[in-house]
């Protein structure tokens, strides 16, 4: 039986991978029925597009591998709270589980008060500190 934590190293290692691109290192993964079906990071630089965040590029190719617009019965593993748009998008897509590593107590959806799918079931915390550090890491190169 695989865990969360194991779930989300592979998370981290997405956000490692956004890392090395020097993109800001978030990373995701996407399990159904224990089966990774997605799994991506940041691409905002390399695409020139705001749009593209970890969560919003793993619910495109899940749903792409689901063959259908709904991620019901996946769990959605990402190394930060989600934004208000990955947020919104996480809603839509009715995804049943959502872990998060690190929370985002500036831009994260949870201090704005805004709700996923109401069947969404959320876990925070899941290896938070290795999360947040990856984080940090990147940030204090920037400086």
């Amino acid at each position: 039986m695989f865990t969360d934590e194991y779930f989300m190293r592979l998370a981290l290692g997405q956000a490692q991978e956004a890392f090395e691109r020097d993109e800001i290192p978030v990373g995701c993964v996407v399990v159904y029925t224990d089966r990774i079906v997605a799994k991506s990071h940041n691409l905002t630089e390399l695409l020139n597009d705001v749009t593209a965040h970890a969560e919003m590029q793993a619910i495109t190719a899940a749903a792409e591998f689901l063959g259908g617009k709904y991620l019901r019965g996946c769990t959605l593993y990402v190394t930060l709270e989600p934004c208000v748009m990955c947020a919104g998008a996480l809603a839509w897509s009715q995804v049943s589980r959502v872990v998060i590593g690190a929370r985002d107590e500036q831009r994260g959806f949870i201090n704005k008060n805004l709700k996923l799918h109401p069947k969404t079931e959320l876990t925070l915390g899941v290896l938070a500190d290795e999360c947040r550090q990856l984080m940090l890491d990147f940030f204090k190169a920037k400086r």
